[in-house]
């Protein structure tokens, strides 16, 4: 019996081929089909073989079987072919939306799931082409990882919309044979308004930011003050009264894993009315997302980390034991880490300090959950990584977003220094503007000049804390500008593999230090 043949007699979901198999397969299918297989991704169920390959510089779903029946399920092209003398019939179908969700209800691994206290990365993809690369690096770990994370700020900046990511996470997933299972992550979420489109497209874990609701100066505000900003909360929100808090937090130990925490009065008001809002307006997020996704799972992570102010032991209790005493579930927490956390660099701090508070946040976090405690900003931070991982052994969750971003950055560098240097001039002009909603430092006058590097050394601008910043944070800028985009994009497109070692080399320096 010919291979192929011999595969197409699968009804069920049949086992990954050895890699013999998939180069034998991929042989048959590159005559018949005129697409070069991505041999990871040959699947065959129904006795049908679904995968995905490539020409020139463009993808496409292949299917190929003894019955047409498999086919109506997807929107392409369709004509007949002969293996072994036998007629078997072939669908060349597009990479869009419709067929990305067709390819989800077939098989059920591309779907998002609920990931639990299991410790966990999240692969932030801004241009929805570096999850092969992610998955690559992932497949050596235990770590679970979150391929489609972004947030309603990223994507407005790049123009794409929430079924977007997760069907590029699919594609992606799709080509590298990823089958042990990803989330999907509605990033930094405001408003109920925010949550809907991304409860629509089938998210599963969903990162509340009441950011704007933290009251920096209440750590240091005069007894009046406080007062005032005390009786100011949203007490009928919060289901309870300034009393009956300081009586629960105040006047008998907190026990936390390994000790008890005593807190003052005026350490308890002070962290309600730092975080009284920010507590008020997380309820509310997460009972509309009961509301909304109801019969279905998720999972809920709450982040103050882009604040100005550290979270301390009596914030956090506070934080967790509200959260706990109104019925909201979480899977992980984010709160503002000693030290500074910029992005696309490595962390900014004492390290013995971060050990120390890292060690009071994972107590709270034993306590009162187990949940895991959540690094935004994580990434590129290697020197905390062994402390994280040392210390909280699966209970931690890293998120990364434009570190896959710069690596596509270092591989046009390398391939087209001309079309490099026109996407730093504009990054360059963007910077002033496209810095104001991220924590960073770079200065413009501190990056080396661009004009007196050769060609050769443009890739090292993406090792220089102030280009590396710069460059970071001007992503949307560079993608929506019309004479960029196609290049940008065409580039990458001859340069996948290329593209996908780097984003796998640079995840793999994260990840083992994750270990």
């Amino acid at each position: 019996m010919h291979i192929l043949l011999d595969h197409l007699k699968s009804e069920d979901l049949a086992p990954p081929l050895s890699l013999e198999g998939q180069r034998k397969v991929s042989e048959v299918l590159r005559d018949i089909t005129h697409l070069s297989p991505y041999p990871d991704s040959i699947v065959t169920l129904e006795h049908g073989l679904l995968f995905l390959g490539r020409r020139e510089d463009n993808k496409y779903l292949g299917v190929v079987s003894r019955d047409s029946g498999i086919f109506r399920r997807f929107a392409g092209a369709h004509h007949k072919s002969f293996v072994n003398g036998e007629e078997v019939s072939v669908l060349i179908a597009p990479t869009n939306g419709g067929n990305a969700a067709v390819l989800r209800n077939l098989l059920p691994y591309l779907k998002p799931r609920v990931l639990g206290t299991a410790k966990s990365i999240g692969c932030g993809d801004r241009l929805g082409t570096a999850t092969p690369g992610h998955i690559r690096a992932v497949r050596k770990t235990t770590v679970v990882p979150i391929l489609a994370q972004q947030s309603v700020r990223e994507n407005e900046r790049t123009g794409r919309s929430p079924q977007d990511v997760l069907d590029d996470a699919t594609w992606g997933a799709f080509q590298e044979g990823w089958r042990d299972g990803f989330g999907a992550d509605a990033d930094h979420l405001k408003t109920e308004q925010d949550i809907e489109s991304f409860a629509a497209a089938g998210y599963t874990f969903f990162t509340i930011d009441p950011g704007d609701h933290v009251d920096n100066d209440a750590g240091e505000a005069s007894g009046a003050v406080l007062q005032g900003k005390v009786d100011a909360l949203p007490w009928e929100e919060l289901e309870t009264t300034a009393a009956d808090l300081v009586r629960v937090l105040a006047d008998s130990p907190i026990r936390l894993t390994g000790f008890d925490a005593r807190f003052t009065a005026e350490q308890v008001l002070r962290a309600a009315a730092k975080y009284g809002r920010v507590v008020a307006h997380t309820v509310r997020l997460y009972r509309h997302l009961e509301n909304t996704l109801n019969p279905r799972p998720f999972e809920l992570e709450m982040n103050v980390d882009e604040t100005d102010t550290v979270t301390s032991l009596a914030e956090h209790v506070y934080i967790a034991h509200e959260l706990k005493r109104l019925g909201v579930k979480w899977v992980s927490l984010a709160p503002r880490y000693v030290g500074g956390f910029e992005k696309g660099v490595d962390y900014l701090g004492n390290l013995e300090a971060f050990r120390k508070s890292f060690e009071q946040h994972l107590a709270v976090a034993t306590s009162f959950g187990p949940y895991k405690l959540s690094l935004h900003s994580g990434s590129d931070k290697l020197s905390i990584y062994p402390i994280v991982a040392g210390l909280a052994g699966d209970l931690f969750h890293v998120k990364t977003a434009g570190t896959s971003y710069l690596e596509a950055l270092r591989t046009i560098a390398g391939f087209s220094p001309a079309l490099f240097r026109r996407i730093v001039a504009w990054a360059v002009e963007r910077y002033p503007t496209d810095r104001a909603s991220y924590h960073v430092s770079a200065e413009l006058p501190k990056m080396p000049e661009v004009r007196m590097m050769s060609d050769e050394a443009l890739p090292n601008l993406l090792d220089d804390f102030h280009g590396r910043e710069i460059l970071h944070v001007t992503y949307g800028s560079v993608i929506q500008q019309k004479e960029l985009r196609g290049p940008f994009f065409a580039a990458l497109r001859q340069c996948e593999e290329t593209y996908m070692r780097r984003v796998e080399a640079h995840f793999d320096k994260h990840l083992n230090a994750l270990r």
